[in-house]
């Protein structure tokens, strides 16, 4: 089975189903995987950081409160945290302006909280199709350890 995950959403899953989101443009789709029992998580980030937003109750929409969330729900699928890897995809820029204004960076900024929140949590990111300019589709198979990216009008790749 594909286990669907939404924007600003997250799940788990474990071999033999798969686990996918659609249309990362800036959002960045962020798994965790435990490469031995076979289970992982993955969360689609939209936003860096939690803590520029009061009163919200998504966890999953944030690097920081959605990688936290997405790790203790793979750890109670059985994973250990000793033993978890990532991978990380989307982070575009998908307006062509050239700027320095931090809002308009979104892409930059969340792979940028997305690397920083799983080096705080001593998890390595063994691959990652991040930046440009073109919107992602991936899917997560957990009995494997592939990341199928797909972007319309590129070759299919397998980070």
């Amino acid at each position: 089975m594909e286990i669907k995950v939404g924007m600003a959403d997250l799940n788990v899953c474990g071999s033999p189903d798969s686990i996918t989101t659609l249309g990362l443009g800036s959002c960045v789709g962020v798994v965790l995987y435990d490469p031995i029992v076979k289970k992982c998580g993955m969360v689609h980030v939209m936003l860096p950081d939690s803590k520029a937003i009061t009163n919200n109750q998504n966890v999953a929409k944030f690097a920081d409160t959605g990688i936290e969330e997405c790790l203790r729900r793979v750890l109670a699928l059985g994973a250990k945290k000793e033993r978890l890897v990532a991978k990380i995809a989307g982070g575009a820029q998908m307006f062509s302006i050239n700027t320095n204004n931090a809002m308009l960076r979104v892409g930059d900024r969340n792979v940028e909280a997305v690397r920083k929140k799983l080096g705080e949590l001593n998890i390595p990111i063994l691959a990652a199709d991040t930046g440009d300019s073109y919107g992602r589709t991936v899917i997560f198979y957990p009995e494997t350890g592939s990341y199928l990216i797909r972007a319309i009008g590129k070759e299919p790749k397998t980070i």
